[in-house]
């Protein structure tokens, strides 16, 4: 009776375990699945519990034992990206005899909460094993080329745009004041009479030698001098 007993805790483990096939599909972004590296492995990771299965000759991952949970699938390549999916193994009642083990599959989204699931994976049972795909998201790009000279590339360049226009205002102006009517050339040369000359600049004559040297100037000399005559001050 112990013995039978003993049995029967051994093998309890294994019956409520189950076995889950994962297989790389053809696509567009991977048509031959068989060229991925031999270090290709993928992980089933809960709280709890880790299952590892390596790349098989068939390009699948078997991960057999696996036992109720939900756990994150992980496809770990050095030349692919492969999207994460949640795996759920989860006891069913059929009758009030026996239990069966069920596969539910979705995405998943990094960074998100676990209860936020993506699109629904469909997983089939064959004889006894639960399958499904996963997706490949697209290559990896460990390097980037160096963009070569190209004479289009000059004209991106906002310094090169603003010595351009200046020069065709320089070069253009005249042009375009040659070709002008006369009678509205006329009238814009007497506007430019017109006008006021611009105020002097004060620090056109600003001597910054004599001032780090401490000494004034010629012009603050005589300013000096007149605003002490003004005000009747004499020496």
């Amino acid at each position: 009776m112990r013995v039978s007993n003993l049995i029967t805790l051994l093998v309890l483990p294994l019956a409520l375990a189950i076995h889950i096939r994962v297989s790389i599909p053809s696509s567009q972004q991977l048509p031959h699945p068989n060229s991925l590296p031999a270090s290709t492995h993928a992980t089933l990771t809960t709280i709890s519990n880790t299952y590892s299965a390596p790349l098989r000759a068939d390009n699948t991952f078997d991960f057999r034992n696996v036992s109720s949970g939900s756990y994150l699938l992980d496809v770990h390549c050095h030349t692919h990206t492969f999207a994460p999916l949640r795996v759920d193994v989860r006891e069913v009642v059929i009758d009030e005899v026996g239990s069966d083990k069920e596969v539910n599959v979705w995405g998943t989204f990094r960074g998100n909460e676990w209860n936020n699931k993506g699109e629904a994976v469909q997983a089939q049972k064959e004889e006894g094993t639960w399958t499904f795909g996963v997706k490949v998201q697209g290559g990896k790009d460990y390097f980037i080329e160096r963009a070569g000279f190209s004479p289009l590339g000059l004209l991106k360049n906002p310094m090169i745009l603003i010595a351009g226009f200046s020069m065709l205002i320089v070069f253009g102006m005249p042009y375009i004041m040659d070709n002008m009517d006369p009678e509205l050339k006329a009238e814009f040369e007497e506007r430019q009479k017109a006008q006021p000359n611009p105020a002097a600049n004060p620090l056109q004559n600003f001597d910054a030698a004599a001032w780090l040297a401490g000494s004034t100037s010629s012009s603050s000399k005589k300013t000096e001098v007149l605003s002490n005559v003004e005000r009747g001050i004499t020496r």
